[in-house]
């Protein structure tokens, strides 16, 4: 039950990137921030081409940076080949991007409580005009936390409640009903006991009375 919020969040995500690729519109999804120690967590760095009509030579930098301040270190390096940096993540750091270079993701395998900090993603586009080769620069921002045990969703925790409310209010309802219905078929049978017990209490003589005369 507590899956279902997840599984809709997942879908209504799942739905909106199938309508980006269907649509060739390029959709810039937020990387997830939150993390559980010993599993798998993608940064999300996805960066839109203004003009895929153009051919453009794209490279891209991940840098990491710990909780305690300092400088950004330089952990990843995509410029047609992958290129790792010898640091905490050597060894645990895997390509996801795409072959447009519109998603330029990492994957940091197995990650550790060490691993939480800020992450950087810094694109660099050259695209290849006639005349000029113009620069495009951006960049994305990632605070990720890891943690040791993954934490029960606020949104999970609503439905939860509210569908405990919607079992005790359906119970409540039938109960109302059944009882409803009790006392209509009892109120029935007392109204058809009071009239046989009045009927049996006519002397014989006029029940003879009562018989509707047959006309010759």
């Amino acid at each position: 039950m507590a899956a279902l919020p997840r599984l809709l969040g997942a879908s209504a995500l799942a739905l909106l990137l199938w309508a980006g690729l269907c649509s060739s519109v390029c959709v810039e999804v937020p990387s997830e921030t939150e993390a559980v120690q010993g599993t798998d967590m993608k940064l999300l760095c996805i960066s839109c081409m203004k003009r895929e009509e153009v051919t453009a030579s794209t490279v891209v930098e991940w840098y990491y940076r710990p909780p305690e301040g300092g400088k950004d270190e330089p952990i990843y390096k995509y410029r047609k080949i992958n290129q790792e940096f010898p640091s905490r993540f050597s060894g645990r750091i895997q390509w996801n991007g795409s072959k447009d270079m519109q998603d330029v993701s990492i994957t940091v395998l197995n990650v550790t409580l060490n691993d939480s900090g800020t992450y950087t993603c810094n694109i660099t586009r050259e695209f290849e005009f006639e005349i000029h080769r113009p620069l495009f620069q951006s960049s994305r921002v990632i605070h990720l936390t890891v943690v040791e045990e993954a934490g029960e969703d606020f949104t999970s925790v609503i439905s939860e409640i509210m569908m405990y409310i919607l079992l005790v209010f359906l119970t409540l309802w039938l109960l109302i009903e059944m009882i409803y219905c009790y006392r209509k078929v009892s109120k029935a049978e007392e109204a058809a006991q009071e009239n046989a017990t009045d009927y049996l209490a006519i002397p014989s003589e006029n029940k003879e009375n009562c018989a509707v005369p047959v006309e010759e």
